[in-house]
Order: C-alpha cells, then structure tokens, then sequence
C-alpha cells in the first residue's frame, strides 16, 4: 500500500475557527483520512506523529516572540505549508493593535505588564517564512479548503479564483444591495469564497474574505461617501477582520490622516 502524505494542523495567535473548517467537513473527513495521514491535528486528536509533514495547515497570526521562532521550525518540518484564515494571511482582528501602543495597553490592561511577552505588531505568517499558498477567509470556506488540499495531493494548482463578492452575486442573481437600496458594502474589493452569504440577506458585504486582487479601494471609498459614510466611519470598514491586508491597510490609513 502506498505511504500516505503526512498532513499537520498548526494553531497560533487566532479563534480557531478555521481548524474546526476542517472538522467541520462532515462526510468528507472519512476521504481525507484516506488521502491523508493526519498526523498532527491537537484541536482534534493527542496522537502525535513527528515530521517531516508533507503538507501543513496553519492558522493564526504571529503575535509573540516564541511563536515568530516557533512558525520558523513548522516552516522547516513542512514540504508545502498553507496559511488558512484572515489571522494567517493578515494578522486577523488582533493586528487592531498594529495602529496604537501596545505598550499603553499592557499597562493599562495587566496588573503585571512584565509578566506580557508580547510583539508590537500582529503580523501574516507570510511575513516571517515562505508560504506555498493563502486561503482567506473568517473563517475559511470548506469547498475552497478541500480543493486546497486536493491540489496538493494531486500536485495541481488550487482553483480558488481572485475575483470580488460581486462576481458571487452576479452568479447567483442577487440584486446588487448598493444600486438597489444604498446600502454601503465591501463587495467590489472583498476576495470571492462566501458564496455572497451577507448581500443574499440584503445586507453589505463586510469583507470577511479580504481584498480581491488589485482591489480599487479609492474608488469604493468615494462612493461610501456619496452614500453618506463619514471618514470615522470608513476607516472602521477597512479595520475589521483584515485590518492589517495591505490594501485595506492603506485605505483606512488614507482615512485615518484626514
């Protein structure tokens, strides 16, 4: 029988939403098992097998100097590693931090701020090893994990395409929330994988996906004016899940001066 590829789950600073994606797979998890050697998966099982893995999952975002070390030895015991969620691809809801003093906070929060090992910023782990492919999402989409790891498997490139919201809308013949009742939502720049889940329910998109490729984040701005969101108003919209992205970074950012 042939070996089967060794595949690792891995948890830093995030809500571990995006490992029970995984769990969550239902009738699939009996085929990944027998594509798969889970061999290391805590949210899921103490067994433990040691790498090399052929195929690593992270989740969460870098936040701490043990685990800027500890994302540098997964990196090293994995063939390809796969970031899955807005905290591995963006630093997540926690790189809110990233435009105060966390120095304050510590003080401010803990009656032993000495006792806090913390880093100033929280970061992508894109930013510290290399990464053989992003899936965005809070939390991920089950379908696109699934051809993720079917990709790899079988050697091919993930079909998890870069087009906005809308394109999703559009398909599945949602009437567009702006247009039709001038309700502001992230559509045009926010990546495809929810299935345009908020603008079915005639609410705006909140960019849970983070940036599409090559977003226009000006434009969308300026029309959130025209719709009456005020500066305040639109650096929060960019200062959510993907805060930290770098084009909804510098957007809100753009806001955050005037």
């Amino acid at each position: 029988m042939p070996r089967r590829p060794t595949q690792a789950v891995w948890k830093f600073a995030s809500c571990d939403g995006c490992q029970l994606t995984l769990l969550d797979c239902e009738d699939e998890l009996l085929q990944i098992a027998e594509s798969f050697q889970i061999a290391y998966f805590p949210e899921a099982s103490r067994g433990m097998v040691e790498g090399p893995y052929d195929l690593s999952l992270v989740e969460g975002s870098i936040t701490t100097p043990a685990d800027a070390q500890r994302i540098r030895e997964v990196r090293a015991a994995s063939r390809h590693l796969v970031t899955i969620g807005a905290c591995a691809t963006a630093g997540g809801i926690q790189a809110l931090r990233n435009f105060r003093d966390v120095e304050e906070f510590r003080r401010i929060v803990y009656a032993r701020p000495d006792y806090i090992d913390t880093l100033a910023n929280s970061t992508a782990i894109a930013d510290h090893v290399p990464v053989d492919f992003e899936l965005q999402g809070c939390p991920i989409d089950r379908g696109q994990l699934l051809d993720v790891m079917a990709a790899f498997l079988h050697d091919r490139r993930p079909n998890v395409r870069a087009h906005s919201v809308c394109i999703e809308c559009k398909r599945a013949g949602i009437t567009c929330v702006m247009v039709a009742h001038g309700t502001p939502c992230l559509g045009p720049v926010t990546h495809a994988g929810c299935g345009a889940l908020c603008p079915s329910y005639t609410r705006g998109c909140y960019g849970c996906f983070g940036p599409m490729e090559a977003p226009n984040t000006a434009a969308l701005a300026s029309w959130l004016q025209k719709l009456g969101v005020d500066h305040p108003d639109l650096l929060r919209v960019f200062r959510t899940f993907n805060a930290n992205a770098a084009a909804f970074r510098a957007e809100s950012e753009s806001h955050d001066r005037q």
